[in-house]
C-alpha cells in the first residue's frame, strides 16, 4: 500500500487561522485537528512552478498553495457540512517528471479511498498527473475533464511543461476526446493549429464569448455517470479580479462566474477532483487572487455531496 503520508509534508501550523471567538469560528480552528480516515474531502498542494518556467512563464506559482491556504483558513464554516482534512503538500522531487510520478500515486490512493480532492497548484502541468490518476482509478472511458482556462494547454513540447498536460493525457490514451471539455478559452491566446486538432479529435470547445452568452452549459454532462475532474486555471479570470496569475488578461471570467463554476462542481456527486492552478502571489494585489481561489474552494466544499 502506497503511504500518502510518507510522500507529503504537513501544512505549516501558522496557516490555520485562530480567531478565538466561539461565536465566530474560522476554518483554521475547525480543520486543523480533523482526521484523515473520517474526511470526505482532502486538500492537497503541489508547490512547484518548474513547468511554468519551462514554458517561459513567470515563476511564483510555487508559493500559491500556502497563499491560498492562508486565506482559506480565515473563512467561516457557514454552509460547510463535509469533513475536510488538509494532507499538506506533495514532496517536490529533483525533476518535474519525478514530482508528477509521486503526485499521481498520492492522488490514486486518495481516490481509491473514495474521497474527493481539492488540489492546489503550482503550475497547470499538475493536470497531467491528476488526470492520469483519474484514468487509472476509473478507466479511460469513465471520466470527463473540464479545463477552465484561457489556454488550451495542448502543446507538444518536450520536455513537458505547463502548456502540455491535456495533450499528454490525450496522446497517452488516458483521456477520451469526447469526454474532454475546453471551457472559456480566449481566441487571442490559443493556437489555431491546436484548435483544428481539438476540433478534428471531437473535443468539446466553448470559447469565453460562447460561455458568457449560453445557458445550461453542463446539464448533460452532470446528468451522466462519468467521474468528473475540474481543472480551474485562474488565468481564466480577468486581471481586474485575479491580478496574481502566471499569465494575466484584461478579459476573462468574472470572479462571480468563477465561483459559480466551483459551486456547480460541488453540486455534482460525480466530481472527484477540483484543481486550482497558476495563482502567482508575486503579482497579486492585496491577496486578491489567493482570496478568490479560497472563496471558490469554500463554494465547492459548501455544495459538495
Amino acid at each position: 500500500m502506497f503511504d500518502v503520508f510518507q510522500y507529503t509534508t504537513r501544512p505549516n501550523e501558522d496557516l490555520f487561522f485562530q480567531k478565538d471567538d466561539a461565536d465566530d469560528l474560522r476554518l483554521g480552528e475547525l480543520i486543523s485537528n480533523n482526521d484523515y480516515e473520517q474526511a470526505e474531502i482532502i486538500i492537497l498542494g503541489c508547490p512547484q512552478d518548474e513547468g511554468v518556467q519551462r514554458n517561459h512563464g513567470r515563476p511564483g506559482a510555487a508559493l500559491a498553495p500556502e497563499a491560498i491556504r492562508r486565506q482559506f483558513y480565515k473563512l467561516t464554516n457557514f454552509g460547510i457540512n463535509a469533513a475536510v482534512y488538509d494532507l499538506g503538500d506533495t514532496i517536490i522531487q529533483p525533476t518535474l517528471e519525478e514530482t508528477h510520478d509521486i503526485h499521481t500515486h498520492i492522488v490514486e490512493q486518495i481516490l481509491l479511498a473514495s474521497k474527493k480532492l481539492v488540489i492546489l497548484g503550482g503550475g497547470n502541468d499538475i493536470s497531467y498527473p491528476d488526470g492520469a490518476a483519474m484514468a487509472k482509478v476509473f478507466g479511460r472511458e469513465n471520466w470527463s475533464a473540464l479545463n477552465i482556462d484561457a489556454h488550451f494547454d495542448m502543446r507538444t513540447d518536450f520536455p513537458r511543461n505547463s502548456g502540455t498536460p491535456y495533450r499528454q493525457l490525450l496522446d497517452e490514451n488516458f483521456l477520451s476526446p469526447k469526454n474532454f471539455y475546453e471551457i472559456a478559452y480566449q481566441r487571442q491566446a490559443v493556437s489555431p493549429v491546436h484548435y483544428d486538432y481539438l476540433k478534428k479529435s471531437g473535443v468539446n470547445l466553448t470559447s469565453l464569448e460562447e460561455f458568457q452568452t449560453s445557458e445550461n452549459k453542463f446539464d448533460e454532462l452532470l446528468a451522466g455517470n462519468l467521474s468528473i475532474f475540474w481543472g480551474f486555471d485562474v488565468d481564466a479570470v480577468r486581471a481586474a479580479d485575479a491580478p496574481g496569475v502566471s499569465a494575466s488578461s484584461p478579459i476573462g471570467l468574472t470572479a462571480e462566474q468563477f465561483c459559480s463554476l466551483a459551486k456547480i462542481a460541488g453540486y455534482s456527486p460525480n466530481t472527484k477532483i477540483i484543481e486550482f492552478t497558476e495563482v502567482n502571489p508575486h503579482f497579486d494585489i492585496d491577496n486578491r487572487t489567493a482570496k478568490l481561489a479560497a472563496i471558490a474552494m469554500h463554494r465547492f466544499i459548501c455544495a459538495a455531496k
